[in-house]
Order: C-alpha cells, then structure tokens, then sequence
C-alpha cells in the first residue's frame, strides 16, 4: 500500500546463511541466499513518493510514524524505535564565508509508543487522575467519567476491557449516522477504531477498549460479525455495563438521576431491542407521573403504591408533561387518585409495545379502550348508570355519529371524564396520537386513524345538547355543536383539526349568537 517493493532478510538461530524475500506486489517474489551478521529479521519498505492527492504521506518523516505508532501500537509490549537522522555541523571558530567546518550525521533513537496499557494493569495501581486522562484521549471529551469498568475474562474466551461511562451525553447521540464503537484491540495492536459489534445500539455512549487475543490482527468487519469470540465478549461487556448502572442506582441515587437525564432516552430504546436483557434494563427506567411533579419514578415504586383493588398499570404518552398532565384522559385518575405513568419521549411509543407488564400488571393506556375505576361495587354503578344515561340518550348519539362518521368510528358515553366535555380514545390495538403524528412524519407517511368519541354526561355542554334534540331532533345547530366537540378534543390531545378554517368559523358564529 505504501511501497513500490519489499525486501525480507532473515537468518534463524544457529545458521550462517540467511534468506532474502523480495516482491513488489504483482503477486509474484523471489527468494535468495543473503547475508546477515546475526540471527533475526530485517523488513525494508522502498516507500512511494509522496502524493497528497492519493493519500500517501511522507512515511519517512518522524512525526508521521509517530502519529500512525500512538494510534494503532502505542500499547504494544516491545519498544518501537525510529532511528532519526539528524546532521551537525562542526564550527572551527573562525568566521565569515566558507568557514563551517565539517557536517556529523548523529544517529538518534526515538520510541514512538508508551508500552503502557491501563487495561493490563491492577486497578488499584492506576489512579483515578490516569483513567480521567486516558478517558479523554479516546473519547475527547474534557469532563470526567461517571464510572470506570475494569472487566477481565479468562477460559475459552479471554479479554481485556476499560469502559467509560460518561457523565454527559454528546451531541450527536441520537443521530443516526454518528458512528460509536469501542476500540478493539488484538494483542496490544489496534485493529478497530470503532467496533461497533462489541455493544448494542443502545450503550453507544459508551466509551473504552477491549484486548482480546484470541482474534487475528486482520480481521474484516464481516469476520467480526460472525466471530463467536465477539458475540460472547459483547454479551458479557453488556451484562457488566448494566448490572454496573443498577449498582449505582441503588447505591448513588442522585448521580444516576443525572446519568438517566442524559442517557435515559437511550437506554429505552434497549427495551425493545434486546430481549435478552430486557428485565435487566426495565429495573433500569425511570419515568415522570402524576405522583410528584419533581420526582421520577420506577416500575416498582408504582407498584409499591398501587391502591388494593388496582390491577393495572396506567399511562398516558404525548408530547410534553404539559400535554399529558393536562389531558381529559386522566381526569377521572386524578379525582380518584390514581397513579398515572407520564410517558413523553417519542421513544416510549414503541417501548410500551414490547413492555406490557411488569410483576403480573399489565400496563394499561387510559387513551385507549374502556377505563373502569374503583372496586367491584363502584364499577358495577358506574356500568348501570352510564348504561341509562345510554338508553336516554341513544338518539342524540346517534345523531352525532351520522354527522361525524368521516371522522369518528363511535361516540359514546365516557366513565373517565369529570370536568371537560369530551376526548378522543383509541382502541386497544389503536396507535395513539403521538405515534400517528409521528408515523406521518415519516417517508410513507401514515393513515389517518378514526378514533372513538367518549362524551361527558354529565357536562352541561351534552346535558344542553340532549334538552336541544329533545325539542327538536332535526336542529341544525346540533351538527355544528358536534364539530365543535370534535375540535375540542382534538386540541385537548395536541392533534391537529383537519379543516380549522371550518373550526374558527364555528367559534365565530357561536360568539355572535351569544354575545
């Protein structure tokens, strides 16, 4: 790659002669008798010239070998030693033109690498002032770690690892094309830069090297993904990794609450990606909800606080807390005092497809389905009476379906609402709003989804509306209230109104006929 030919001489122990390999790349070499005056191996590389253009550096110049050594040798065993030349010239101590004197070439020994890998060493012959500086000469970043992993394995697979788990995320976390991987090593010699097959997708930030001899110095990254030695070693460093962040979780509560404000949204992701370690990584989450507006909680905290007749786990997703925490949706919860999950991160949309239930809940939307609140007793009262209120007002429900079919699938009454008029729900299967919106953000886009209208009887709003259809059963205004509850929720959940030029218009007539 770098030389137009190459020339071997080599003489082994307790011979006089020695062998001379030469070839220039053609796929051809010859091999002849030489001389050497000691038993050894001598390598020489007749270099191309230098080209800029096509890549090839002046591999002659020192600082060059020493920048290509520290990358890919630095930690390997055996000195590497670049004999510099370098001219003096002796003065005679006269002056003027001409009076110079003779040139010395001094010959001058430099070694390129430091022959000190941390890795190898105990750690507790390391101090925490060498890990910071080796954390930030790989990982460029001037903070200081959040952990420090030392992992050593021994048997079929043998390795050695320094992880880093940093305290703050970097910029290009989460885009996709930012390239991650630890720095794979074989034997002390840099093979990988970024082994990206060495972790998960999910523990991208995570910053180190692994040693490992049992692989060839030129392995190809196809190798590496059939390699069974790096299936088994990222097994083991990911378990590490974790069982690591739970450790401190437990432990030091208030820095991993730091560490989840940075990563959190990345380990979510593992969720639904890594079966393998999903219970490992659910003990991990940590999430916003209606118990304390400061304070994030875990699956088993919620659990720890569930009322006796509670069977499920409640949640809501949406764009903000502000949007969740204010949705019609948890009305009913709130009165109650029910705990509801707020669950804000786009990824949590694909999360809780995979996470359905933790210690026996199952994990239950409150936009999704039919909500029944309370023991067995309250429930069967609420049944009976919605049930009447149904029989009452089946013509005004109807009525409204007809008129708003294009958009809603069902109307009916609500058990979860308590001071807003109406909500938008979905059905069990159903995306919420917040996957739909982002589902449409994508290439295909994504069908619009006729969602389930759930009114509140006991609204004055509907109570009017029914005395309304009661008196007159073809009144037109009937219709225009219903687009208007239509628009209310939809606004309630952050969801966009298809035609909100027809929507301001309403609003408009109705203040007119008002003021």
């Amino acid at each position: 790659m770098v030389a137009d030919k190459v020339t071997l001489v080599t003489r082994r122990a307790g011979e006089a002669a020695a062998t001379r390999w030469e070839s220039t790349g053609d796929g051809r070499y010859q091999i002849t008798e030489d001389s050497r005056p000691s038993r050894g191996t001598s390598i020489t590389l007749h270099l191309k010239p230098v080209d800029s253009d096509a890549g090839i550096e002046d591999y002659a110049d020192v600082w060059v070998l020493s920048r290509i050594v520290r990358r890919y040798s630095d930690f390997v065993s055996y000195s590497i030693i670049c004999k510099a030349q370098r001219e003096e010239v002796e003065h005679d101590g006269s002056s003027g033109p001409g009076k110079n004197g003779a040139a010395t070439i001094v010959i001058e020994d430099k070694i390129l690498n430091s022959m000190k890998p941390l890795w190898t060493r105990q750690p507790s012959e390391v101090t925490p002032e060498e890990y910071t500086d080796f954390y930030r000469h790989i990982s460029h970043d001037w903070g200081e770690p959040f952990k420090v992993l030392t992992l050593r394995a021994e048997g079929t697979v043998e390795y050695q690892a320094l992880l880093f788990i940093p305290s703050k995320a970097p910029d290009d976390l989460f885009y996709h094309a930012a390239e991650c991987g630890l720095r794979l090593y074989a034997k002390r010699v840099m093979i990988m830069e970024r082994c990206e097959e060495l972790l998960p997708r999910y523990l991208r930030f995570i910053k180190g090297v692994v040693d490992s001899a049992d692989l060839p110095l030129n392995i190809s990254r196809q190798m590496l993904q059939q390699d069974r030695h790096i299936t088994q070693i990222k097994k083991w460093i990911t378990k590490k990794v974790l069982d690591a962040l739970q450790s401190a979780k437990e432990q030091e509560a208030d820095q991993y609450l730091k560490f989840w404000g940075q990563f959190g949204r990345a380990l979510k992701e593992g969720v639904s990606s890594d079966n393998d370690n999903k219970d490992r990584l659910v003990l991990l989450l940590m999430f916003q909800s209606s118990q304390d507006a400061e304070k994030l909680t875990t699956l088993q905290d919620y659990v720890s606080r569930m009322k006796p007749e509670q069977r499920e786990i409640y949640y809501l997703t949406g764009e903000t807390r502000g949007v969740v925490e204010n949705s019609p949706h948890i009305e009913a919860f709130k009165e109650k005092g029910y705990e509801v999950l707020y669950l804000t991160d786009p990824v949590d949309e694909l999360q809780v497809q995979l996470l359905t239930e933790y210690e026996g809940k199952r994990l239950k939307s409150v936009g999704k389905g039919t909500i029944a609140l309370g023991n067995e007793e309250e429930t069967k009262q609420t049944e009976e009476s919605l049930k009447e209120k149904k029989q009452e007002a089946s013509g005004l429900l109807e009525y409204i379906q007809k008129h708003l079919q294009q958009q809603v699938k069902q109307v009916r009454l609500s058990s979860r609402l308590v001071s807003s008029p109406v909500c938008l729900v979905g059905t069990e299967i159903d995306y919420s709003p917040q996957m739909e919106r982002l589902l449409q953000k994508g290439k295909g886009g994504g069908a619009k989804q006729r969602r389930i209208m759930e009114i509140n009887p006991k609204h004055d709003i509907f109570v009017k509306m029914l005395e309304r259809y009661q008196n007159n059963s073809q009144d037109e205004l009937l219709g225009e209230y219903a687009e208007l509850l239509l628009g209310y929720g939809l606004l309630a959940e952050g969801s966009e109104m298809e035609d909100p030029v027809r929507f301001n218009k309403l609003i408009a007539d109705l203040m007119l006929r008002t003021l």
